[in-house]
């Protein structure tokens, strides 16, 4: 184990040259660096935070969304029947014609009464509008509070004025009570996330929200313990910037205020576009590359560092690319495609294919005009969010 420590925390990777642990381990009376140790003190508050979720979704978001009538869509429970659960959970939740007709046969049902099952069985794990509104909530409290503590913390300090600063005296910079605390409560929430995926209903895009998740804790960590914090928070607050946008248009539009929703969308797009493929790649990669080749020189964590950056940066592009894709589809269709994800199927999706054909042909949804989900039912803005 100390060969597997030594390894890892090998000085030639982490630190510039002619710099060792021993010259960050004593400092001076008063000054303190950031340690890999601060990184456990997450996890309690990870727990603290995913408490206060369920209290402020039980008895603030629940109420809020009872006021705007926003009520648990009311859907049938499939019967218990062990050989469509177990081609369910084994081989496919939305069986095709053949293995429909099998079933059928298998079970001496009619083919509807097995395309009902598996329908109601797919809405057992679909959360309702109810549940995304209070979660959408959430989320929308929590990043508007730290984008507000960020934006007011980078607002007093010197790098954000002047990113250089970001690399004078490093890495003899010193830990803040200001910085640690909205390290810790960033690293934290995202924690908790990963907390919530096993406590909340599965949704198809687990594994993917689980590996960003785990990659945002990643690059935090990371960032915190080579003592990269100034431009870190950077990065942190030019990403929670538009976050809580979107939440809120998520909000209207489960709230049915589609012109709100429309307003929102809007501005979320263009301060999306204006964060991610201006200023971040102008600012953030500028300084991360250039200013700090200049100050302090290349160093394996360095180039680690700026790898991951540019990887982000290749998200955002393709993450702009879906969203405008999302827009260009809305103001041609007036609506967008469905969340697979989450939406409650009707009744009429499965057991008549005329009148589905139809409604392809008029291009509207059983639902009416406005499409399931306005212009959040993409699966893909689900995707997007929480990045770094």
């Amino acid at each position: 184990m100390a060969a597997l420590s030594a390894w890892f925390w090998n000085e030639r990777f982490w630190l510039p040259h002619n710099i060792t642990w021993a010259d960050l381990a004593d400092p001076a009376p008063g000054v303190e660096y950031p340690k890999a140790g601060h990184l456990l003190s997450a996890l309690p508050l990870a727990l603290g935070i995913f408490a206060v979720r369920i209290f402020f979704e039980r008895f603030i978001a629940g109420p809020c969304a009872s006021i705007l009538q926003i009520q648990t869509e009311a859907s049938h429970r499939a019967q218990p029947n062990a050989v469509l659960e177990k081609v369910f959970t084994s081989i496919t939740k939305s069986p095709d014609t053949r293995h429909l007709e099998g079933l059928s046969k298998q079970l001496d049902w009619e083919v509807r009464k097995v395309q009902r099952w598996f329908r109601h069985r797919r809405n057992k794990d679909k959360p309702s509008t109810r549940t995304k509104f209070c979660e959408s909530m959430w989320r929308f409290m929590f990043y508007l509070c730290i984008f507000t503590y960020g934006i007011c913390f980078l607002w007093q300090s010197t790098w954000m004025w002047d990113t250089r600063h970001c690399w004078y005296n490093y890495p003899y910079q010193v830990l803040t009570p200001g910085i640690y605390y909205y390290y810790i409560t960033e690293l934290a929430f995202y924690w908790s996330l990963m907390f919530s995926q096993f406590t909340d209903i599965r949704r198809k895009d687990f594994f993917i929200m689980f590996v960003h998740h785990l990659a945002t804790i990643s690059l935090i960590s990371f960032s915190y313990v080579n003592n990269m914090l100034r431009v870190g928070s950077l990065v942190m607050c030019v990403h929670d910037t538009s976050d809580f946008l979107l939440e809120a248009a998520k909000l209207a539009n489960y709230a049915k205020y589609q012109r709100l929703c429309d307003i929102l969308f809007v501005v979320f797009g263009n301060l999306f576009f204006g964060t991610r493929l201006i200023i971040y790649p102008f600012w953030i990669l500028n300084t991360t590359l250039f200013e700090s080749w200049d100050i302090i020189g290349p160093y394996p964590s360095w180039w680690l560092f700026n790898f991951l950056l540019l990887v982000l940066q290749v998200l955002h592009i393709i993450w702009s690319y879906l969203i405008a894709r999302i827009a260009f589809k809305a103001i041609m269709r007036g609506k967008v495609s469905k969340d697979e994800r989450s939406d409650i199927e009707s009744s009429s999706e499965e057991e008549s294919e005329t009148p589905t054909k139809e409604r392809h042909k008029t291009g509207t949804s059983s639902r009416g005009e406005n499409g399931t989900n306005g212009h959040f039912g993409s699966k893909s803005w689900n995707q997007n969010h929480n990045d770094w």
